[in-house]
């Protein structure tokens, strides 16, 4: 027997860029669990949300979408952490044509929740005008992980992947030869060693797949600076789209 599951978002944008202070309600998600009864779990995610310069909600056009999960200093109950570093912190400066998605692990989490992120993007999804085929996610350190955690359960969702300074599982690296996966490490980090993009790279060339790796050879564990300030990193997402000829 089974139960079903709802989480439902009670999310809180709070930015320079957009704030709206109501629940969201987001589609529900069904777990299997070991009673036959239902039960309504609220899963209680912050998060920023940026709006680009040529931003409409008119329908005249849909906008890409892209996915920053932050590292683990970022992580808590102040959402300004979550500015300090990637995407959220160069968006207005770079004038970042996407939509960007950047929420924040709760603190009573260790660990990112891909599965409650999942709902967050839904939810996101279903309410602004995102082109479904231009779908990006990157992130750096914990979030380089969940990165890489996110295209392995949800291969389909994206349309390129950036996973900065992270690692994953590479016997199912098979499972994302589609996806195309641009990776960045510092050569002598010493908090997530080289290895692990490495192993995970090597993997996936083995599988066929589209991917490519930047090593910087001088830099720690700072592997994201150089890399969100690259304007062709979001060339190169922009490149690439889901279920169409790139």
């Amino acid at each position: 027997m089974t139960m079903k599951m709802t989480k439902t978002i009670f999310a809180i944008t709070l930015s320079l860029w957009i704030s709206v202070c109501l629940p969201l309600k987001a589609q529900p998600v069904q777990k299997a669990m070991q009673f036959d009864k239902k039960i309504t779990q609220e899963v209680k995610m912050k998060y920023l949300l940026y709006l680009p310069a040529d931003y409409a909600d008119d329908g005249s056009r849909s906008f890409p979408l892209m996915l920053f999960l932050h590292g683990s200093g970022e992580r808590g109950d102040d959402l300004q952490l979550v500015k300090k570093h990637g995407p959220p912190k160069v968006a207005v400066k770079m004038n970042l044509p996407f939509i960007i998605l950047s929420p924040q692990c709760p603190a009573s989490e260790p660990w990112w929740n891909i599965e409650d992120v999942k709902v967050l993007l839904d939810d996101i999804i279903s309410r602004y005008p995102v082109d479904r085929d231009r779908i990006y996610i990157t992130g750096l350190s914990m979030g380089g992980f969940a990165t890489w955690d996110m295209i392995i359960k949800y291969p389909d969702v994206f349309a390129a992947a950036a996973p900065v300074c992270g690692g994953g599982y590479t016997h199912r690296a098979h499972l994302i030869k589609d996806v195309p996966v641009w990776a960045f490490h510092g050569q002598k980090d010493n908090v997530v060693p080289i290895a692990y993009s490495q192993q995970m790279v090597n993997a996936l060339i083995d599988n066929g797949a589209e991917v490519e790796f930047t090593v910087y050879p001088d830099a720690g564990h700072d592997a994201w600076t150089p890399t969100y300030n690259n304007p062709e990193l979001y060339e190169w997402l922009l490149s690439h789209t889901k279920n169409k000829e790139d």
